[in-house]
C-alpha cells in the first residue's frame, strides 16, 4: 500500500495534536507537516508537496474555502478534505465549489477519517452521511428541473450505464458494484466517467441530486 502524505491546516495547536493521534497508528499515512494559517501552509508547499491537505474552514486571515480555491486553481494534483465543526448548507456548498474531494464533520472517527483519506487520495470523493443528508436536504428545498431535458439525458444511457448509475447513488463503493456485476473495477470507472459524461455532470455528489431530482432514488 503506497504512502499518502498529509498536511494538516488547522489554527488550533489541539486540533492538530488530536488528529495526529488519530492518524498516528495508520501505517501508510505520514503526516509531512501541519500549519496554523494559509500564510504558513503555503510557505510548506514551496518545500514539501502532500497528497492530501486536511483543511479547516475557519482560519485566521484566509478561510480554508479560499486555500481550497487556490489549490484547486495551483496545485490541482493536491487532494483536499474539508474537516470542520461548520456543517451548514452554507459552508459546504461553498466549500464544494471552491473544488474539495471531502468533507467531514470535527466530530468523526479515527475510522471514517481514515475511509475519507484513502478514498480522496484514489481519486475519489467521500462526504460524511451527515454531510451528505445536508446536501440532499437542501436540495430537494430549492430543486427545480425540466423534466423533459432530464429524459432526453437519461436515454443516452446505456442498459450498464443505467445499472451502475441505481448502484452508485445507491451508495456502493467501485468494486462492490464490479463484484455485484461481474466486471472489472475498471470498467465500472470507466463506466462512470461517461454517465458523468453524458448528463453534464462532475462529480458523485452532483450525480446523486440529479438521481433524486429525477427519481431515481428517493429519500
Amino acid at each position: 500500500m503506497s504512502e499518502i502524505r498529509i498536511i494538516l491546516v488547522d489554527d488550533h495547536q489541539i486540533v492538530r495534536d488530536g488528529i495526529k493521534a488519530l492518524l498516528s497508528e495508520m501505517t501508510n499515512i505520514r503526516i509531512i507537516g501541519e500549519a496554523k494559517n494559509a500564510e504558513e501552509f503555503f510557505k510548506l508547499l514551496k518545500i514539501i508537496t502532500p497528497d492530501v491537505v486536511l483543511l479547516d474552514i475557519s482560519l485566521p486571515t484566509i478561510s480554508g474555502i479560499e486555500v481550497s480555491k487556490i489549490l484547486s486553481s495551483d496545485y490541482p494534483q493536491i487532494k483536499k478534505i474539508m474537516l470542520s465543526m461548520y456543517t451548514s448548507e452554507d459552508f459546504i456548498f461553498n466549500s464544494i465549489k471552491s473544488g474539495i474531494n471531502g468533507y467531514l464533520s470535527k466530530n468523526t472517527t479515527s475510522d471514517e477519517l481514515l475511509q475519507a483519506i484513502t478514498k480522496v487520495h484514489k481519486g475519489e470523493e467521500y462526504f460524511s452521511k451527515s454531510i451528505l443528508d445536508t446536501i440532499l436536504k437542501s436540495y430537494l428545498k430549492s430543486a427545480r428541473y425540466d423534466n423533459n431535458n432530464s429524459d432526453d439525458k437519461l436515454s443516452k444511457l446505456t442498459k450498464r450505464e443505467n445499472e451502475i448509475l441505481l448502484y452508485v447513488v445507491e451508495g456502493s463503493s467501485n468494486p462492490n458494484i464490479a463484484k455485484k456485476l461481474n466486471i472489472s473495477i475498471r470498467t465500472v470507472e470507466t463506466h462512470k466517467t461517461s454517465i458523468l459524461r453524458k448528463l453534464n455532470l462532475h462529480s458523485t455528489v452532483e450525480l446523486v441530486k440529479f438521481a433524486i431530482k429525477n427519481n431515481i432514488i428517493e429519500i
